[in-house]
């Protein structure tokens, strides 16, 4: 459907998933075509489970259980439901229903609320989905801090939406290349808009203040599944392990009640 009413030549990209490779994030820019690709494979999954032609030169794929979807921004006002919490319920069925056999999409998760909420929530479903669920899943988000959180799922993919830069505009390539990138470029997108300039000057000074602000603060370490991540040494000798590293450490989570947790958290804070 794109293809035949786009003004621009559409762009194919090939999605080849398998046991080494079932969680894939794709960062790029808005309007650089992650959404259709999402859309594109899963109606492909769909097209061909039902036994239809397909928009592909060949299609191998496994029998699915079914397609779980999260895409767009819509909310239930009538029933009381914010754009957030439909996102965050439709989130919450894909969660407990989704399995191994299912194919999932995820299109942007947590943009509804705070950048540091939404980047947890992000965090934590990508670690679930790849961890427990384990089904076949791209996941598309403008939150680059999910980059790192990929590289340490041992079966996911950073792959990015490539662009290139001329002048003060962006010029989109919507092809689909391995690795992940950092660069959103929404001031850009804001300029083909027709934002105003004063907007658009005002917009850069406040980001650069941001970025100076995010630089001259000390980022502390992300805990991933597998333990913390421990801090990189000045020397080639091992790192020293701290007391608060020891006892989270030795910690086993799913063990704990709530009231044990609780316990354990006031521990760690005197600690630190």
């Amino acid at each position: 459907m794109v293809e035949k009413i786009s003004t621009e030549v559409f762009i194919a990209n090939d999605l080849q998933m398998s046991e080494s490779s079932r969680f894939h994030l794709i960062t790029g820019p808005n309007m650089a075509g992650k959404s259709t690709f999402l859309r594109q494979n899963a109606l492909i999954v769909l097209l061909a489970q039902v036994g239809s032609f397909v928009p592909a030169d060949s299609c191998v794929m496994t029998v699915f259980d079914r397609i779980f979807t999260r895409v767009g921004a819509s909310d239930n006002l009538a029933g009381g439901k914010s754009t957030f919490m439909v996102e965050m319920s439709e989130t919450a069925r894909i969660l407990n229903a989704a399995t191994h056999q299912s194919f999932i999409i995820l299109d942007e998760i947590g943009r509804g609320t705070s950048t540091f909420d939404g980047i947890s929530l992000a965090w934590s479903i990508a670690e679930y989905l790849h961890n427990n669920v384990q089904a076949l899943t791209i996941f598309a988000t403008h939150y680059h801090e999910m980059i790192e959180c990929t590289e340490a799922l041992r079966r996911g993919k950073n792959f990015h939406v490539s662009v290139t830069q001329a002048q003060d505009r962006i010029i989109f390539l919507r092809k689909i290349l391995p690795g992940g990138v950092s660069d959103s470029f929404g001031i850009e997108v804001a300029i083909a808009a027709g934002f105003p300039a004063s907007v658009i000057e005002r917009s850069r000074s406040v980001l650069q203040r941001l970025e100076a602000m995010s630089a001259d603060t000390p980022q502390p370490a992300l805990f991933t599944f597998d333990g913390v991540v421990p801090t990189v040494s000045q020397k080639k000798s091992a790192p020293t392990i701290s007391p608060l590293q020891q006892k989270i450490t030795a910690l086993n989570v799913d063990n704990l009640s709530p009231r044990e947790a609780l316990a354990t958290l006031y521990d760690l804070k005197k600690l630190l």
